[in-house]
């Protein structure tokens, strides 16, 4: 599993013009699953980005959590992060999960931020979405379960 972290000021995700998610100070994930990932694999990435200390404290130090400072989190589902460049100009997506598995296994991400007491908004599954992103910093950090 991977997940791209983004500590923004805000972010929405927009489907068919209908905004369907919306937080202010936070964290946007865009996550990716691979074929051989496992719940327990979600559980470990959504504690690590909860709990990756990439908020300024008092002294400007990254030195705080998303649940430190009470933030929310947007999800979005994205296969397009497990595209292999390597080779010509086509990225490849064959690591990427089908539907069957990545569906389930990034709502029980989603699921493990909300039992962690973080609000989540979250993307359509599958759905062509536009994502507004307020970078803070900007801070970006790719984290991965393997």
């Amino acid at each position: 599993m991977r997940a791209l972290v983004q500590r923004v000021s805000k972010g929405s995700v927009t489907v068919d013009g209908e905004t369907i998610g919306r937080i202010d100070k936070g964290l946007v994930i865009l996550l990716g699953v691979r074929h051989e990932d496992t719940e327990a694999e979600a559980k470990h990435l959504a504690e690590k980005c909860a709990n990756l200390r990439i908020f300024s404290d008092e002294n400007d130090n990254l030195h705080l959590s998303c649940l430190d400072v009470g933030g929310e989190v947007l999800a979005v589902s994205q296969f397009t992060l497990y595209a292999d460049t390597r080779k010509g100009r086509r990225p490849s997506f064959i690591q990427a999960a089908s539907p069957e598995i990545s569906e389930p296994l990034y709502k029980k991400f989603i699921s493990y931020l909300k039992e962690m007491g973080i609000r989540v908004e979250e993307g359509v599954f599958g759905a062509v979405m536009q994502v507004e992103i307020l970078n803070d910093g900007p801070v970006t950090i790719l984290v991965e379960s393997k």
